[in-house]
């Protein structure tokens, strides 16, 4: 495994790969790398020949100082869990090198509608600035495939418009998402709650399945389930900040007849604020 920290060495390693044909698999990560992220990568073996993890803490996508300072970082771990899994090269670059002028896609990235709304409406510019580091990432690395966990779902679904957008040649690979035992996803985040909270944590997936089984079983009073969802999750201990069913391709408010749904949920517990999904296919 070579690890690299500017562009030019990461651009040297995959036109050597691919003028050999190999095909390039991009996972791109923020570190203290989990069994979430790991997933990530065994998807990506089956996915083409050569692995690129990045490794780097975005800072357009933290809206205060704070959080951003206390955001995990484990690099020794994670080069560790990554040389286990096999990946081929991981570049860990600095702020300043991905953020050099010379390495803009464009003076300004489509954005929309998708990038307001649910964790948008809570979190102003943290899709916007999402878009600007993927965007980057995959000029960059010029992958094949790029896999994202569905755990962070209008990440995924906003990153699959941006592909469009730009008009790459990029297939996006989606991974389910990886759950403790009690169904907790796994976040970087959970390591912010203390016992009395982890414990209280996995009603929110409950929550979600709960939801999910009220539309299975006929019910289509989206805007009530919602309300009633979030005043439950209340009661448990969160604050919640949306529960919401939409429909799972556009993320617009899910119709009476839609087939294909995502009930979507953030909430916080103590300094943690996690977010969760269930996807729902009826028809």
């Amino acid at each position: 495994m070579r690890t690299v920290a500017t562009v030019a060495d990461l651009r040297q390693q995959i036109s050597s790969w691919k003028t050999r044909g190999e095909r390039i698999v991009l996972v791109p990560t923020m570190g203290n790398l989990h069994d979430g992220h790991l997933a990530l990568v065994r998807h990506a073996a089956r996915c083409g020949s050569k692995i690129v993890c990045s490794i780097f803490v975005n800072r357009l996508q933290f809206d205060r100082p704070e959080d951003l300072a206390a955001y995990p970082r484990t690099p020794h771990e994670d080069l560790e869990a990554l040389q286990r899994e096999n990946t081929d090269l991981v570049f860990m670059p600095e702020h300043d090198e991905v953020y050099a002028e010379r390495h803009r896609v464009q003076e300004s990235l489509p954005a929309g509608p998708l990038y307001q709304q649910l964790c948008g409406e809570f979190r102003p510019g943290f899709f916007e600035g999402v878009a600007e580091v993927v965007s980057r990432l995959f000029h960059m690395t010029d992958p094949d495939v790029a896999v994202f966990g569905e755990k962070d779902y209008q990440q995924l679904v906003i990153i699959k418009q941006l592909v469009k957008d730009l008009g790459l040649a990029i297939r996006i690979e989606p991974v389910a998402t990886q759950r403790e035992s009690d169904g907790l996803a796994f976040s970087s985040r959970n390591a912010y709650l203390n016992p009395q909270e982890r414990a209280i944590a996995p009603q929110l997936h409950a929550e979600l399945v709960r939801v999910g089984d009220r539309i299975k079983g006929g019910q289509r009073t989206f805007s009530l389930m919602e309300s009633q969802a979030a005043e439950r999750l209340q009661r448990a201990g969160f604050r919640p900040d949306y529960v919401a069913i939409r429909d799972a391709e556009t993320l617009e408010s899910a119709a009476y007849e839609a087939s294909h749904m995502a009930i979507l949920a953030a909430a916080w517990l103590g300094k943690a604020r996690l977010i969760d999904n269930m996807l729902l296919q009826t028809g």
